[in-house]
């Protein structure tokens, strides 16, 4: 907190966890137009499963840098996503303590339980919007639509749950029939990662600009 109690502004975090996740979308790109690539080649022998060995090579190696690009970039992302969250619980916790269920610890400990992290941190994120809401007006209580909630944290599971599935029918892969339909697997993961990934901006985002002008409002802070 500042020293005349409002809320430490997490903006800093807020933008270095938007270029984080926005650094995520163009590996998502990159490892489409590699899979695309893939793909079409072997598929471009009309419609058999055959290409050229060298040019199979050359595009299965882009494959391989693209999926390294993702994982290098998903760590720093998810570290800073994390610490944006937790420090957003911590300031949203001093505008209305009674809406959180669960301690502001969680808002760390909920991502690193097996399980438990598909269900624990959307449920603080449902509690944050509550927080961050703006005050009641004329005696009837208002509460902004989870909307952006339900779409970020639905698109975060589809790409984490179908990226399993993907992974699995890739590595189980032996004919080039079966290595293009897993690669379409891929993609279409890929696809969902990006759109997670650009759910995930537009919910800071809200919640931080929900938060910030809440907390800096002549009102008490009491929701």
């Amino acid at each position: 907190m500042l020293p005349n109690g409002t809320p430490r502004s997490v903006r800093g975090l807020l933008a270095a966890a938007s270029v984080s996740l926005a650094i995520v979308a163009l590996s998502d790109i990159l490892a489409l137009f590699a899979g695309a690539r893939i793909y079409l080649l072997i598929d471009e022998d009309q419609g058999f499963a055959a290409a050229p060995q060298q040019r199979l090579d050359a595009a299965y190696s882009l494959y391989q840098t693209a999926g390294n690009v993702q994982g290098i970039v998903f760590l720093p992302c998810a570290v800073l996503f994390i610490a944006w969250f937790y420090w957003t619980r911590r300031n949203t916790g001093l505008l209305a303590p009674d809406r959180f269920r669960k301690g502001q610890g969680w808002a760390i400990g909920g991502w690193l339980i097996p399980l438990a992290n598909f269900w624990l941190p959307y449920r603080i994120a449902v509690d944050m919007w509550g927080a961050a809401s703006p005050l009641p007006a004329d005696g009837e209580p208002y509460r902004a639509g989870i909307w952006p909630v339900n779409l970020w944290w639905g698109l975060l599971v589809s790409s984490s749950l179908y990226g399993l599935y993907a992974s699995s029918r890739y590595e189980s892969a032996e004919t080039l029939t079966e290595i293009r339909a897993a690669v379409m697997q891929y993609m279409a993961a890929d696809v969902l990662d990006l759109a997670a990934a650009v759910a995930a901006v537009y919910f800071a985002v809200r919640l931080t600009s929900m938060h910030w002008r809440k907390a800096t409002a002549s009102s008490p802070y009491s929701a």
